[in-house]
């Protein structure tokens, strides 16, 4: 069984989204370890605020079945393919860590560079997984955040109810 951290995020129907990808990824892979959800301003475009926010899975199934599923979760919620790279979305899911893997597998880059780039990834990230080493760096997620530029990009924890569970955590 491997350890798998996601990202998710949504800046279209952003509850609506968010809480129909949970429902799936739980049907799919079980029980979840869910971070705080966090909206965000877009990233590399003028657009909607986001809601991001990372989850933790365990599964035995191969990394491209994985991505699969993921993409397969996405097309459900309305995923437009078509669209720019930088523009609204539906739903984003990114596979972030797979373990402590440091290579690309069934085409993917792991672990992802968005976590240390992005405070929407790396903040729900270390608050979940405050100990686990990034596996390139060999530092905590922790220790990343507190290293983080807080006044790169702007983020603040949302209220968030999942199956009358308060997700919402972070101070």
């Amino acid at each position: 069984m491997a350890l798998i951290y996601l990202s998710l995020g949504s800046n279209i129907e952003r509850q609506l989204r968010i809480n129909a990808a949970l429902d799936a990824l739980a049907e799919y892979f079980g029980e979840l370890r869910i971070s705080s959800v966090y909206e965000s301003e877009s990233v590399g475009f003028a657009g909607d605020s986001f809601y991001n926010l990372v989850v933790g899975i365990n599964t035995g199934m191969a990394v491209g079945d994985v991505s699969k599923r993921l993409k397969a979760i996405e097309d459900q919620n309305g995923r437009d393919r078509s669209a720019p790279k930088f523009g609204a979305r539906s739903l984003d899911i990114d596979i972030l860590t797979v373990d402590d893997v440091a290579a690309e597998i069934d085409g993917i880059k792991l672990p992802r560079d968005e976590v240390l780039k992005n405070a929407f990834v790396l903040l729900p990230l270390a608050e979940i997984a405050p100990h686990r080493q990034h596996p390139v760096t060999g530092q905590t997620y922790a220790q990343h955040w507190a290293g983080y530029d807080k006044n790169k990009q702007k983020l603040w924890p949302v209220a968030f109810i999942w199956h009358d569970k308060n997700l919402t955590r972070a101070k």
